[in-house]
């Protein structure tokens, strides 16, 4: 059926309203926002269990560092934080470094001098990472000969990510650890004397542990274990059971998966 040639014209403006109705919708949910900003968070284990002077353990360490600090400091703002894990961890901040590198505006450059303001940029973000780089390596290869580098206080820990969740940044954990807790005392866990038998039991003491741990509001941090233990270790030295046990930990805390490596 043919169209009245009357109607041509109403269509026709009906279509370029149309049009220019879904032009500004477009051009109204293209804007963004920037990113929040990264907070890095490293627990170095302290404690005599992890000997970072063992070249497999140190090498891989100093990998791992040198990742986190490539992927997660890359603009203003970013942020990383290192505590020792020991018998008083939540009080054990060892180092505080923000990214202070800002890029020039592009609002008005043209393609010359935006890739000149973006390779500034990048040379002056690698400058700093290398310094961070180096800071961190040497809390890593600071010895402990204290009387804290008895006990490994992992749940201490937690208050700390707890507090980074408030800021609204990207929080990113990450354990230098083999996350062997070991504390004295009622209701708290020793798994150097009394490690989980198997997965059942990881799980229900992680369940129960809950209940003490629940009041930090830890949100929904990426958090990673760097294990000191080499491919060939036995299930002695890494016991699986224990992974088991801080998997479901942070998974009944608020649904956190935990990566290990």
């Amino acid at each position: 059926m043919r169209f009245p040639s009357v109607a041509a014209p109403v269509l026709l403006a009906g279509l370029v309203g149309l049009t220019t109705s879904c032009n500004f919708t477009s051009d109204q949910t293209t804007t963004t926002l920037p990113e929040a900003p990264i907070h890095t968070i490293v627990f170095l284990d302290k404690t005599q269990s992890v000997d970072v002077n063992k070249s497999f353990v140190q090498e891989k360490y100093r990998q791992a560092l040198a990742e986190i600090v490539e992927q997660n400091m890359t603009n203003k703002g970013d942020k990383l934080d290192v505590y020792f894990i020991h018998e008083n961890t939540s009080k054990a901040k060892a180092l505080s470094l923000t990214v202070r590198s800002e890029k020039e505006g592009l609002e008005n450059a043209n393609a010359t001098d935006r890739e000149a303001i973006e390779t500034a940029f990048q040379m002056s973000v690698q400058r700093e990472k290398g310094i961070f780089l180096r800071q961190a390596m040497t809390k890593l290869m600071q010895q402990n000969s204290g009387a804290s580098n008895q006990a490994t206080n992992i749940w201490a820990s937690l208050p700390v990510v707890a507090k980074a969740a408030e800021d609204g940044a990207q929080v990113r954990v990450y354990y230098f650890s083999d996350m062997v807790e070991s504390v004295k005392g009622a209701n708290r866990r020793d798994f150097h004397t009394n490690p989980p038998a198997d997965d059942a039991q990881a799980e229900t003491w992680a369940k129960e542990d809950v209940k003490q741990l629940e009041q930090y509001a830890i949100g929904g941090p990426e958090v990673t274990v760097i294990t000191p233990f080499e491919p060939t270790a036995s299930t002695r030295e890494n016991n699986p059971h224990v992974t088991h046990y801080w998997q479901t930990l942070f998974q009944e805390l608020g649904g956190v998966s935990m990566e290990e490596k």
